[in-house]
C-alpha cells in the first residue's frame, strides 16, 4: 500500500511530536493526562473555559475520582492552573499554563516545518 503525501506529513508530525515528548525537559504525560490536557486546552482556545466540574464529568476519559487525580497531577506539573471568576467564587475554571502553551507552540512549529517539506 502506498502512502500519500499528506499521510506522510502527518506521520512525520507524529514522529516529531513523540521526539519532543521524549526530551529530558519535556513534561512526562501518560496518554490519559495528554488527552485531558488537550480537552481543557481546546475548550480554552474556543473561549469556552472548562470548569473542574465539567472536566471530572468527561466520562470518556475516566471516572470523576480518576479525572480529579489527573487534574491534580497536571497542576503539579505546571501544565494546568485554576482560577475563579470574580462574580462567582463557587466555580473553579481550568486553563493551560504558559508552559503548556509553549509546549503546544513547539508542536505547532514542528507541524509547520513538516507541512513546508510536504
Amino acid at each position: 500500500m502506498k502512502s500519500t503525501t499528506t499521510a506522510n506529513a502527518y506521520l512525520r508530525f507524529l514522529q516529531l511530536a513523540r521526539g519532543l515528548q521524549q526530551l529530558p525537559d519535556a513534561p512526562q504525560l501518560d496518554a490519559n493526562e495528554k488527552a485531558l490536557l488537550e480537552e481543557v486546552a481546546l475548550r480554552w482556545f474556543e473561549n469556552r473555559t472548562m470548569t473542574v466540574r465539567e472536566a471530572i464529568g468527561l466520562a470518556h476519559l475516566g471516572s470523576p475520582a480518576t479525572l480529579h487525580k489527573r487534574i491534580t497531577r497536571l497542576r503539579q506539573k505546571d501544565l494546568l492552573m485554576t482560577f475563579n471568576q470574580p462574580e462567582d467564587k463557587r466555580a473553579k475554571y481550568l486553563i493551560p499554563t504558559e508552559k503548556t502553551i509553549a509546549m503546544f507552540g513547539d508542536f505547532g512549529k514542528k507541524m509547520n516545518s513538516v507541512m513546508a517539506t510536504a
